[in-house]
């Protein structure tokens, strides 16, 4: 049960205590590293204001966009064992056609769901698909398509790419997308995360971070050290029996686009997967091919050819400037209608930023430098208030440690 009025005066009297104003995070967390080692690290604030528990680089939280990245390091494994080809007709997999009823004889492809080139919109919704409902349905909405834009020509940042990706990704394989990850990803590369609670272990559960809005009320995950009763939304009728899943029929349950629970720890061991082509030690989890794939550049805004800022987020700036496979390329704006310029230095960094329930949050990696950051903040507002890129100044002060 979430104890509003007495979590706000406790986040109050914190902040009073540590001389804090009002408008800086209830935490925030940073790992800088490199190939192979962790570089610093830095953790202020409170994982759970009102069990006044201090929050450590090891405590999961929902890391909001990120997640996306961290799927498609599954989708590139079943690429790579001929289960999935990013250029087919996801139709094919899917078993019903996806199209755009204003382009219906273009097909949509992977490489179009990732890449956010696939002229869905987010406008039908994404996150309120209950248990017992069909994906179908949304994508049978009109709301649901950019008419104006044949697929494959106009980058739209749309959450709902990545429940058709989870969706595509259950078909090729038989199995439920949180299942599905575990074994592909989170487990070969020893992470202590998990989508939607599902598959974390109890001790990776009690130090689940509360996600804060920006006035100390808790959004997310006010767990308390319990399991969720439900890792999904349930059936309309209240029930949560997940032996009615049927494979693909619904991508959105686990949350692919955002309902990753994961430390900055473990967000730093995947950018040294991608720092190191791929490799975890000696093991190459990915080839070298399929990361850099994943990191190119697969559209880069020319002045008309995009939506450089989130719909969802109309107080976010302009910032999707270059875009690859749920990777972001940064400092490949102008600096005037699209300002990525994150770490104000003009360099390329490549990764992924996330804003959802008050938190905000990235990872990041220098190719050329061969180091990377990872970071998170809770109960912050969401405005692209930085000083020399369309972020906020706490994601400005996070990337750069300053």
């Amino acid at each position: 049960m979430k104890c509003t009025t007495l979590i706000l005066p406790a986040l109050l009297a914190v902040m009073s205590s540590t001389g804090a104003l009002a408008a800086e995070p209830v935490a925030q967390v940073r790992v800088t590293f490199d190939r192979q080692h962790i570089l610093a690290s830095d953790a202020k604030g409170y994982a759970d204001v009102a069990m006044q528990r201090r929050i450590t680089i090891d405590d999961p939280a929902r890391i909001a966009s990120i997640s996306k990245l961290v799927t498609t390091l599954g989708v590139m494994r079943l690429v790579e064992q001929g289960k999935l080809n990013l250029d087919e007709d996801v139709s094919k997999r899917l078993g019903w056609s996806l199209r755009n009823p204003a382009f219906p004889d273009t097909p949509i492809t992977l490489r179009m769901l990732l890449s956010h080139t696939s002229s869905l919109t987010d406008n039908a919704g994404y996150w309120d698909v209950a248990l017992n409902e069909d994906i179908r349905d949304l994508a049978s909405n009109p709301k649901a398509w950019d008419n104006a834009h044949a697929p494959g020509t106009w980058f739209r940042y749309t959450n709902l790419n990545f429940p058709m990706v989870a969706s595509v990704m259950e078909r090729a394989s038989g199995e439920r997308f949180d299942r599905l990850m575990q074994r592909l990803v989170l487990q070969p590369l020893g992470l202590h995360a998990c989508f939607n609670w599902s598959g974390c272990d109890a001790a990776t559960i009690t130090r689940a971070v509360v996600l804060y809005d920006s006035n100390g009320k808790p959004e997310k995950d006010d767990l308390h050290g319990k399991v969720p009763d439900c890792p999904v939304i349930a059936a309309r009728d209240g029930s949560c029996d997940l032996t009615t899943w049927v494979a693909g029929r619904n991508g959105t349950l686990f949350s692919p686009q955002g309902g990753l629970r994961i430390s900055v720890m473990d967000l730093a061991r995947i950018g040294q997967l991608l720092l190191n082509d791929g490799r975890v030690g000696k093991t190459h989890f990915l080839t070298a091919k399929s990361v850099r794939t994943m990191l190119a550049s697969h559209w880069r805004y020319d002045g008309h050819d995009g939506d450089i800022g989130e719909m969802d987020e109309p107080q976010r700036g302009s910032f999707f400037c270059s875009y690859g496979y749920a990777s972001q390329q940064l400092a490949q704006g102008n600096g005037k209608s699209c300002r990525d310029n994150l770490f104000g230095d003009g360099r390329l960094h490549v990764g992924h930023s996330g804003n959802a329930y008050g938190l905000l949050s990235g990872v990041w990696i220098d190719p050329q430098a061969g180091t990377g950051v990872a970071y998170f903040a809770t109960g912050v507002e969401n405005a692209a208030s930085g000083t020399h890129s369309a972020f906020s100044a706490v994601e400005e002060s996070l990337a750069t440690g300053h």
